[in-house]
């Protein structure tokens, strides 16, 4: 009677992890709809639904996620809200 030795093999996989960033939106007092969801369709290529629904979840709670992504991608388009007046940051 033989004996196979049965050999298990451990592979390592590297994961790059990517810190998904976000821009928060936050409300004020100043802009109005119209401009809070033009500037989101133009800075975040938001649907004109997503922007609504977006202008309209900041109204009511405060803020809002507006987007998510790498950094790179994401801090020219909060410096475009930023820009058209409006109160974002990345976090």
């Amino acid at each position: 009677m033989s004996t196979k030795e049965k050999i298990q093999e451990q592979l390592e996989v590297d994961t790059l992890e990517k810190n998904n960033n976000e821009i928060v939106l936050y409300n004020d007092d100043v802009n109005t709809f119209d401009h809070v969801i033009n500037t989101l369709m133009y800075a975040c290529d938001h649907t004109p639904e997503q922007a609504e629904q977006c202008s309209i979840l900041v109204h009511y709670k405060g803020k809002c996620t507006v987007k998510t992504g790498d950094y790179d991608d994401l801090k020219p388009r909060c410096s475009k809200l930023l820009e058209a007046g409006l109160s974002a940051e990345i976090v």
